[in-house]
Formats: structure tokens, C-alpha cells, sequence
């Protein structure tokens, strides 16, 4: 019978720096050997002629010429806002922000319109969707979409942040409560009467309360 001294045990020491190395170095080359099996294909950036003129073209026809073939009901309904107001923004965009300004590219060739990149950036917003979603109709690539929305956001802010984004002016509140098929919050005796207005304005409680039941009771939600 062999002697059980003989046998032959494998003590781990991580206080081994030889054997360590040894591993170290093994698992480094078959690292590296399977990078090599494997190169990583980089395809080259394609492009694409979208042909943006028509694109701009095609825009101008459905909803901005004198005859467009969508009337205003279409335009409403798919850009969330009236037609005056979206050429107002338009406009304001085209000459006050960069980014919308219309160009030329090296070879003298007409950019992206306004027009095109407000309602791309629109339509995103208004819809909810993927950025390439506005590509076949409006011509333009998902980057160019996400960048049209990105500077839209900003523009609205800088341009109109100052005139729309704050607390609501009495005048505002009198339009807001006074305004819609005749529901009125106040008493009917009281409806143009301005000092109510100014109460509610300063007492911005009492209002959020009366405006929150007067929406509820249009079936608008609260604000």
C-alpha cells in the first residue's frame, strides 16, 4: 500500500507572485487572441440624399400656400396650435436664433428650411415619437430632427419664457374665467367686475380652488 505521504496536495499562496504572473500573463494573451478572431467591422457613415427641397416643397403645399390642400381644422389638429401662431414662432426663430436661420451648404445648396425644422420639432412633441419618424415627410435625418428639437425648446424659452411662462396677470385670469361658452366661476353680476379679479389674483389659493372646480366641471382636468 503506498504511504499517504506520497500524495501530492496543491496549497493555494496568494502570496505567490510568480504564479500569479503566470496566470495573469495566460489569461492576457487569450484575451487578445480572441480580439484579434473577432475585429470589430466599423461601417462607413452613409449618406443619403433626401432630396430636402422637395421635402420643403411638399411642406408648403399641404399647409402654408394660398390654396394648401389641408384646411386650417388639419392644421390645428396636428400641429397643436393655429397656423398665425406657428409662423409667428417661425419667424421669431429664423431671426433671432442661429440654428434656424436659413443656409447654404459648401456646395451652395439650400439647407433645411425653418419651416421644416420647426414642424419636425413639433411634430415630436405634438406625437411622442421616435426622431426618425419624420423623415420620409419632412426630409431630414433622426440626429438633424433631435437637434431641430433640442434648439426649438430652447428658443421658445429664451424668446417667449418672459412673456408666457410666469404667474398669470389679472388680464390673463379675466380671459381665462370669462372667456369660454359662457361658464363662469364668479357671480353673472360680477363677471366684469375687475376687483374680483385682482382678489384672486393675490390670493393665489382661493384661485388655484375656484379654477381647479371650474375645470373639472368643463371636463378639462385640473391645471
Amino acid at each position: 500500500m503506498a504511504s499517504s505521504s506520497n500524495k501530492f496536495h496543491y496549497h493555494y499562496d496568494p502570496n505567490n507572485d510568480s504564479l500569479n504572473q503566470y496566470f495573469q500573463e495566460q489569461f492576457n494573451n487569450q484575451f487578445e487572441a480572441v480580439e484579434e478572431a473577432i475585429p470589430v467591422e466599423r461601417k462607413p457613415r452613409e449618406y443619403i440624399d433626401r432630396k430636402r427641397e422637395e421635402g420643403h416643397e411638399r411642406l408648403w403645399n399641404d399647409y402654408f400656400s394660398d390654396n394648401p390642400t389641408y384646411d386650417a381644422h388639419h392644421f390645428r389638429r396636428r400641429f397643436r396650435m393655429n397656423k398665425p401662431l406657428f409662423l409667428r414662432i417661425v419667424n421669431r426663430l429664423s431671426e433671432e436664433v442661429p440654428y434656424f436661420k436659413p443656409k447654404k451648404d459648401a456646395t451652395f445648396r439650400n439647407g433645411l428650411s425653418p419651416l421644416q425644422q420647426c414642424t419636425a420639432a413639433i411634430r415630436l412633441l405634438a406625437y411622442g415619437t421616435a426622431t426618425d419618424s419624420v423623415d420620409e415627410y419632412i426630409r431630414l435625418a433622426a440626429c438633424t430632427a433631435r437637434k431641430c428639437l433640442e434648439h426649438f425648446v430652447v428658443g421658445i424659452v429664451d424668446l417667449f419664457g418672459t412673456e408666457y411662462l410666469r404667474r398669470p396677470t389679472a388680464e390673463d385670469l379675466q380671459r381665462l374665467l370669462f372667456t369660454r361658452s359662457g361658464r363662469h366661476l364668479l357671480n353673472p353680476s360680477h363677471n366684469h367686475n375687475i376687483r374680483n379679479i385682482v382678489y384672486l389674483h393675490k390670493n393665489k389659493k382661493v384661485h388655484e380652488k375656484m379654477l381647479s372646480v371650474h375645470l373639472e366641471s368643463c371636463n378639462l382636468g385640473s391645471p
